[in-house]
């Protein structure tokens, strides 16, 4: 699988799965499916260890649980994190788009098809 996480993305993920309070194999769960104008939909979960058929990836420390469907759609893209006055949340840049977004329900000011953000209020604790 070719996927990169930047550092400010894997300081952001190990964060969440530390404050997640998981117990020590835990590991951030990233469930992406088609959809939206940059062309994914997502959630995150922090979960105690991965379910039944996710791929494990692991690098530089951090676990990221990824359920097949999503471990395809994510093949190529990097993963970073911005943290501005505008956004706050995970970027996720697909080298591959062509085109421009024009159904105006991307991020605000996010006209780059390259490009999905995805809010820090995406991500939820999974309840027991």
């Amino acid at each position: 699988m070719d996927l990169t996480i930047t550092p400010k993305a894997g300081g952001f993920i190990r964060r969440m799965v530390r404050f997640g309070n998981a117990g020590g194999s835990a590991g951030f769960r990233l469930v992406v499916s088609p959809g939206g104008c940059s062309g994914l939909s997502s959630e995150f979960t922090i979960e105690a260890g991965p379910q039944f058929g996710d791929y494990v990836l692991e690098q530089e420390g951090l676990k990221i649980f990824l359920p097949e469907p999503s471990r395809a759609l994510l093949d190529g893209y990097t993963i970073d994190f911005a943290d501005t006055m505008m956004e706050t949340g995970l970027k996720f840049f697909n080298p591959n788009a062509r085109g421009a977004c024009g159904c105006g329900s991307s991020a605000p000011g996010n006209t780059d098809p390259t490009v999905a953000t995805i809010s820090i209020a995406s991500i939820a604790r999974r309840q027991a």
